[in-house]
């Protein structure tokens, strides 16, 4: 058997095994370090021609990405971020000056978020890859943000627009795409490929209103995967399931103008790399974050009792179909 016949959740769950139990299966490992702080810890890597390539982003936008595909997944567990440090394969004939300018994105990037680049390695490789492993700090255990903490009738909330991203990638890979657009609607759309924000703004705003209401109840990831990624991955964690509403669903006011409605509704879903968060929580707790943050922010649906998995149309317009994880971008 190849893990190709496996698939990336296939492999996932193999290597799971080997890790404890109760620290695996969020965006971040979380440890607790004292008796009111925890530290959270993530990893990501990135390979030339399958994360980054010159056409689409170019150096300095790849360590931007690198650096915020980081810091989303502190954001979604609910951690100010600390540092990170950098782990660096190149070939020897690679230009100097591409290094300079991938540091240079990341940098710019961490910078935003008074977060360092604290260490790292290099290495020789024929492709070049980056792993950055970030850390952050969770001011109380009650505070982390956890897949497994949904309940039935929780609100689904997105923090944003969806499809952006996958949007601008499609302007950079085919420059004829989007000929209507104007100059500024196309940069913006580009920039929301090349240099996403992690939402770690949203978290005060989390935490102003869970302390309001005496109790910390919530579960999310970030979208970096897809919307229907996340609220699947949380629901599975759960134990829960979900109907979701396509006409809620956040999207560029733009996509009406270049694609068709079923397109703007396959990228919102599965387009990824927007580094929203998917939060579920208690519905007057979701309508009051929804209200403070705006920008695009909508609860997009609910959690129900049932596993399944419902994308439905509150038009009545179009039949329920039910969301599925190997719709969106698979490494295997």
């Amino acid at each position: 058997m190849k893990v190709k016949d496996i698939g990336e959740q296939g492999l996932l769950r193999i290597l799971q095994q080997f890790c404890p139990a109760e620290i695996v299966g969020d965006d971040c490992a979380v440890m607790t370090t004292n008796s009111n702080q925890s530290l959270a810890i993530t990893t990501d890597m990135l390979v030339d021609g399958v994360h980054f390539s010159d056409r689409t982003t170019g150096p300095y936008y790849a360590g931007w990405r690198a650096a915020a595909a980081n810091l989303s997944d502190l954001a979604a567990m609910g951690a100010k971020p600390l540092a990170v440090t950098v782990a660096l394969a190149v070939a020897a004939d690679t230009a100097v000056e591409w290094v300079e300018e991938f540091y240079r994105g990341m940098t710019a990037c961490l910078q935003e978020y008074h977060t360092p680049i604290v260490g790292g390695d290099v290495v020789r490789s024929p492709v070049v890859t980056v792993a950055i492993t970030a850390f952050g700090q969770v001011e109380r255990d009650d505070c982390t943000i956890r897949r497994s903490n949904a309940r039935s009738g929780w609100a689904i909330v997105a923090t944003g627009v969806h499809g952006a991203s996958r949007a601008g990638l499609e302007l950079l890979l085919n420059p004829e795409f989007g000929q209507t657009l104007t100059e500024v609607d196309r940069a913006s759309l580009i920039l929301a490929h090349q240099r996403p924000k992690p939402r770690l703004d949203v978290l005060p705003v989390v935490w102003e209103i869970l302390d309001s209401a005496g109790e910390f109840s919530i579960a999310g990831m970030d979208s970096s995967d897809g919307l229907a990624d996340a609220i699947i991955q949380i629901c599975l964690a759960s134990g829960v399931g979900a109907k979701v509403d396509r006409t809620k669903i956040p999207i560029p006011d733009i996509f009406s103008e270049i694609v068709s409605t079923e397109k703007a509704l396959d990228w919102a879903l599965y387009g990824g790399e927007d580094f929203e968060l998917v939060l579920f929580l208690p519905m007057a707790n979701a309508q009051l974050l929804v209200e403070k943050i705006g920008n695009g922010a909508a609860i997009v649906g609910i959690a129900t009792e049932s596993t399944d998995i419902w994308l439905s149309d509150s038009n009545g317009i179009d039949r329920d179909t039910v969301l599925k994880l190997d719709q969106g971008f698979q490494h295997f």
